[in-house]
């Protein structure tokens, strides 16, 4: 990381954030001890203003990392959250004042123990940071990993994380003189979240904006050339994905741009292995205070879009809902599912029941089942019952949940189109042919 102090003169002016997914999940990631000694040594000889770390989910690492970096950043918040936290953690050169946590209302699902999101209790958290005279909403994040490119199951679920994200980011930021969010978003760049993100936000890329770069081709951040990073992971693109972001932008008090960006290469010099199975992120923000900001600045922070804007949004937000309205209708056929095994459990209970109530009604009668099969058996329908009953719950909760943001969207759309009837002409930018429900999905649901 040494190689991003030379692509620019660090001065007063001058913010530079680092990101990184540490992969920190004690006793099953790999070198885990190791590579969090080796990340607080760098963090230690870089001048990183703003430290963003993702999946530091024990807690004994982040206390290890604060104290390590006490002399070099002397403020710093873990964000806890679900039954191992959050897993965010922010370090910083400037006094943080505030900090809130938001934790999405869909995660996953908690019998896919094997993918862990649902455990996790992914979340957004804020930091206000004083930078001089400026104030600065630094937002933290990571949402749900995509599995499979072909069969997501989890695209809903991160789609309402994404536009839980965009709500969070635009009603907490209307006071702040600069936004910052960095993270693992488990998102390509022209997915449908990230257009929704940025295109609501107003948020800008740092590497699509950035003077200068020095990285992977096409900014990749999860790379074959990693050493913990398999075939598999990368399927079906050649030579990796981007997934890790930085993305800002100014306001009417501080103009904001990108002089440069860089991220790691995989192996770290002088080291066995790299620092993570994500490569970290470093971008080098220019201020310039009371500066006329960027056209993108005051119509993100003032809420005005123009008709291409509108028309984009009107776009990227049908294409939203159509997600949303899958996943709901995957919700109900599984509570419809999950009814008729608590249905079955009930009925078997009551089977046991009546057979243990034989004898009672029979005077002399002897139980016709050994105890032991009874017990086993009877221990099973209540296993069933109360396992399938959970479930119910839980898919009821799911279902909730997405039609409680499929009528935000629905409310969204509607004034977005009432804007849109506003402007005279037609706008180039709007290419939503298609209604609602003829948009093809991609999406499946659970038990497919």
């Amino acid at each position: 990381m040494d190689r991003c102090a030379s692509m620019g003169q660090k001065d007063s002016s001058t913010i530079l954030v680092f990101s990184l997914n540490c992969w920190g999940v004690r006793y099953m990631s790999k070198h885990c001890t190791q590579r969090f000694t080796m990340i607080a040594d760098m963090l230690l000889k870089e001048e990183h203003d703003i430290v963003l770390l993702q999946e530091v989910w024990s807690e004994k690492d982040y206390l290890f990392l604060r104290k390590k970096l006490s002399s070099s950043h002397s403020h710093s918040h873990y964000f806890k959250s679900g039954v191992i936290g959050s897993g965010l953690a922010i370090f910083s050169k400037h006094r943080i004042q505030d900090t809130l946590l938001y934790r999405y209302s869909l995660n996953g699902y908690p019998y896919m123990a094997h993918h862990g999101d649902w455990f996790g209790g992914k979340a957004v958290g804020l930091a206000i940071l004083n930078i001089g005279t400026l104030t600065a909403n630094v937002y933290l994040t990571h949402l749900h990993a995509e599995y499979s490119r072909e069969r997501d199951t989890y695209l809903p679920h991160r789609v309402v994380q994404a536009w839980e994200l965009q709500q969070f980011v635009r009603h907490t930021s209307a006071n702040a003189d600069m936004v910052i969010l960095g993270g693992d978003l488990n998102m390509h760049p022209q997915d449908l979240g990230t257009r929704l993100l940025m295109s609501y936000t107003g948020l800008r890329d740092a590497y699509a904006e950035a003077d200068q770069f020095d990285g992977f081709e096409n900014g990749l951040t999860l790379v074959l050339d990693n050493a913990f990073v398999s075939k598999k992971m990368v399927i079906p693109f050649e030579r990796g994905i981007r997934i890790d972001y930085i993305l800002f932008k100014g306001s009417s008090q501080a103009d904001i741009h990108c002089a440069s960006m860089c991220t790691t290469k995989g192996s770290v010099p002088g080291h066995p292995v790299p620092y993570s199975d994500h490569e970290a992120l470093t971008a080098e923000l220019k201020l310039d205070a009371h500066a006329a900001p960027q056209a993108g600045d005051v119509q993100s922070k003032s809420g005005h879009f123009s008709g291409d804007d509108v028309a984009k949004l009107v776009d990227i937000l049908t294409e939203a809902r159509t997600e949303v309205k899958v996943g709901i209708h995957c919700a109900e056929r599984m509570r419809k599912t999950v009814t008729r095994m608590v249905a079955m459990g009930l009925a078997l209970l009551l089977l046991e029941l009546a057979i243990a109530a034989v004898p009672w009604l029979a005077l002399g009668v002897e139980q016709a089942f050994p105890h032991t099969s009874f017990y086993l058996l009877a221990a099973l329908c209540f296993a069933i019952l109360l396992g399938t009953s959970l479930l119910y719950v839980f898919y009821t909760m799911e279902l909730k949940s997405l039609q409680g943001t499929e009528d935000q969207m629905r409310l969204a759309m509607g004034g977005l189109q009432e804007k849109l009837r506003g402007y005279p002409v037609a706008q180039p930018g709007c290419t939503h042919k298609k209604p609602l429900e003829e948009l093809e999905p991609n999406v499946f649901c659970p038990e497919d």
